[in-house]
């Protein structure tokens, strides 16, 4: 298949040609391939990649026969590096396949590599020391978000359509607002992190995935959704698969606006716009649009502070087994200032501390609940402002401690991570651009616990009413494809 063919298929697209007999898994492979190997030398969004395994069944699943990539955090495929974007890690192979890696395999999904990460997926944008920075493909000198950062970019540039991501404060979101892709945050406890972790960051985390497309999304959620054994919960399987929903109609939502975020920081004016223009879409699709204030149930500063507290107490125990495994210190020479600093944070944590951090976690999941009682959705802009320049957030200078790190990666991002907290889904949607820039600018949508059905309709809505599928960053594997057809 020719590369420039390959770029304009989504997944479900390319699967389909596959259950087709018009192209074999292994063709698509190669297209990938040619694809990295055009695009990623500029954007350093795949850190290592490998030979095809699996030959999936034509037409098995709605994705059988795509090409792959997972992010190198919390997924493991048997014999693979599992690195975390740290030094502290490096050269760490996975035993055996994680849940979500079977699932993966058995949807027929053709994994070719992994996605850089920021060190241990604890920022906001992509600069890891371990393996350098991710590039931003509309451009390269901005980051392209975190911490699923390389997935982004690898999509966004068209090396693979669909790509793994996890989100434990926003790190689906923030890079598919920064590189203008679809990402869903899936509901705390629709797909297993199993069988290593019951909880990561004590629920705040999810695996999911990123995609130019909500079809492509909604397939790939419909195949690693639902528990597996020993699941300490789960969420309720839905009444019908996710493929289905982007069919139906959403109906007439009641939507709240929320363009302020709770810390109060100023919203770039390109990006008030943005969420304001989807208020007005959605007015003209029949729904319901008012301002609203979103009670957190605590003050801005206690929830960072719990959040600081459930991370770097996680982070702690995190770093101890690699070191353990790896034999490495805990120290300068294997660990960013920024860890290091959050790592001695929280070793000095105390139990009642991480307790009263999970009682934060509770009050935060009941307001937000409460507040989904009587609206569907919450509307707010994903990020406040558009891309920062690679850089900006420096080597060290907010590292004074683990809460003045997190601190500022919320002043980042400080819209998305109430709902990793609540556990509640919220996607962030391509709606627009900065006339200035041209870079992507995402608006977030938040339901109730386990409304992903909801998300999934309206996305849907807002493709065929607004569709973004035809803008295309500066690198595009599809550009490079038509250069060498001419």
């Amino acid at each position: 298949m020719e590369l420039y063919e390959y770029t304009q298929y989504d997944a479900v697209g390319l699967a389909g040609l596959v259950a087709r007999g018009e192209v074999t898994a292994a063709e698509l492979a190669g297209a990938a391939r040619a694809a990295m190997a055009a695009v990623n030398p500029r954007i350093n969004a795949v850190v290592e990649s490998w030979p095809a395994e699996d030959t999936p069944v034509p037409g098995s699943t709605p994705l059988a026969g795509v090409p792959f990539l997972i992010k190198d955090l919390a997924v493991s495929m048997k014999g693979r590096r599992v690195e975390s974007g740290s030094r502290l890690a490096a050269g760490n192979v996975a035993g055996e396949d994680s849940f979500l890696m079977r699932r993966l395999r058995r949807a027929g999904l053709v994994t070719l590599g992994r996605t850089a990460t920021p060190e241990f997926a604890y920022s906001t944008t992509t600069e890891p020391v371990l393996y350098g920075a991710t590039r931003n493909p509309w451009d390269p000198t901005r980051t392209p978000g975190g911490s699923s950062g390389g997935s982004a970019a690898a999509v966004a540039a068209g090396i693979t359509p669909l790509a793994h991501a996890t989100d434990a404060a926003g790190s689906i979101r923030v890079p598919a607002s920064a590189t203008g892709l679809f990402g869903l945050k899936p509901t705390r406890g629709r797909v297993s992190l199993g069988p290593d972790a019951d909880e990561v960051f004590n629920g705040l985390a999810v695996h999911g995935g990123l995609s130019r497309t909500v079809r492509d999304s909604a397939a790939l959620l419909d195949l690693i959704q639902g528990p597996e054994t020993g699941d300490p919960y789960f969420a309720e399987r839905p009444r019908r698969p996710y493929g289905e929903e982007i069919t139906r109609d959403p109906g007439r939502l009641r939507v709240g606006l929320l363009t302020t975020p709770w810390n109060g920081r100023a919203v770039e004016p390109a990006v008030a716009e943005a969420a304001l223009a989807a208020a007005r879409l959605l007015e003209s699709l029949g729904h319901r649009v008012d301002v609203t204030v979103v009670d957190l149930g605590v003050s801005w500063e206690e929830f960072v502070l719990a959040n600081a507290r459930l991370w770097t107490a996680n982070l702690v125990t995190w770093m101890d087994g690699f070191a353990g495994a790896s034999g490495r210190p805990v120290d300068e020479s294997t660990v960013e200032p920024e860890m290091l600093a959050s790592y001695a944070w929280g070793l000095e944590v105390s139990g009642a501390e991480f307790v009263h951090a999970l009682g934060v976690r509770n009050r935060v999941a009941r307001a937000i609940g409460a507040h989904f009682a009587a609206r569907d959705l919450v509307l707010t802009p994903t990020l406040p402002e558009i891309p920062v320049r690679l850089g900006t957030y420096g080597r060290g200078a907010q590292s004074a401690d683990g809460l003045g790190w997190l601190e500022h990666l919320f002043h980042r991002s400080p819209f998305t991570a109430v709902f990793n907290v609540a556990g509640t889904p919220a996607m962030s949607v391509p709606l627009a651009s900065d006339p200035a820039t041209g870079m992507p600018i995402g608006v977030q949508f938040a339901a109730g616990y386990g409304r992903e059905d909801v998300l999934f309709r309206l996305a849907a809505q807002l493709e065929k009413a607004a569709p973004w599928a035809e803008r295309k960053p500066a690198v595009w594997a599809g550009a490079a494809g038509a250069s060498r057809s001419a």
